[in-house]
């Protein structure tokens, strides 16, 4: 898993990236522009998934776990959801397709040349009045969620991002009390890349209740997993 990583990310995408003069998210997405319907989340969704299985491997959650993704987004059925690690807007469509109306998803990204591509995504498909994409760190962005942006507490949080984050900014969204009771926090790549202090703090807290989903990395045979973590309060 690693070596074909390091290949597909390092070695490969560079090589693409010199020859072509841009970079792989902005393939992604032209690929998007020129084969998928706009204002489809379907369509948006599919034709990502149909690129990076096909032409170049990405860190989107994937078809296999975006699964695992929309049975808890309809399970939870949020109005006020969070996504931390947006990249090129693929689970954001994801998830902003599956919400009712008058919800909406924030999700934040702190790479600014990801989130100029997702916002492009997110506006060819069409989800751009339930999404809003805020830019920056995720530690300094959390604590401004109730004053700045109005969140009283969020239903739901898809944690995607650096995997070094999640256990802190699990526990700066308690310390901002942004988690009720019920609040769903679903976490990817706990296995591969791998999120072991997360699994560790979450599984061992009396606040959270656990379900593990074992899948594989997005477009391989790599063995991962999802975590689900309901808050207690």
């Amino acid at each position: 898993g690693t070596a074909a990583l390091i290949w597909n990310e390092i070695i490969r995408e560079k090589v693409t990236n010199f020859i072509m003069n841009q970079s792989k998210e902005q393939r992604i997405l032209n690929f998007v522009l020129q084969n998928a319907v706009r204002g489809d989340p379907c369509s948006v969704v599919d034709t990502i998934d149909k690129y990076c299985s096909q032409k170049e491997w990405a860190m989107n959650v994937g078809n296999e776990k975006g699964k695992i993704l929309d049975k808890t987004v309809e399970e939870v059925n949020p109005s006020v959801a969070l996504e931390l690690g947006t990249y090129c807007g693929y689970s954001a469509v994801r998830i902003s397709r599956l919400l009712k109306a008058g919800a909406r998803l924030l999700t934040v990204e702190f790479n600014p040349e990801f989130a100029a591509i997702a916002k492009q995504m997110i506006e060819f498909a069409g989800v751009q009045d339930k999404v809003k994409l805020l830019e920056g760190p995720s530690e300094e962005i959390i604590p401004q969620l109730k004053k700045k942006y109005e969140v009283d507490t969020l239903d739901f949080v898809f944690l995607d991002h650096w995997k070094d984050r999640y256990t802190p900014d699990t526990i700066l969204l308690q310390e901002c009390n942004l988690l009720r009771k019920g609040s769903v926090l679903l976490a990817d790549n706990v296995i591969f890349p791998g999120a072991p202090d997360f699994l560790n703090y979450v599984r061992k807290s009396p606040h959270f209740q656990c379900t593990n989903y074992p899948s594989h990395l997005e477009y391989m045979q790599v063995e991962d997993a999802m975590e689900k973590a309901v808050f207690l309060g």
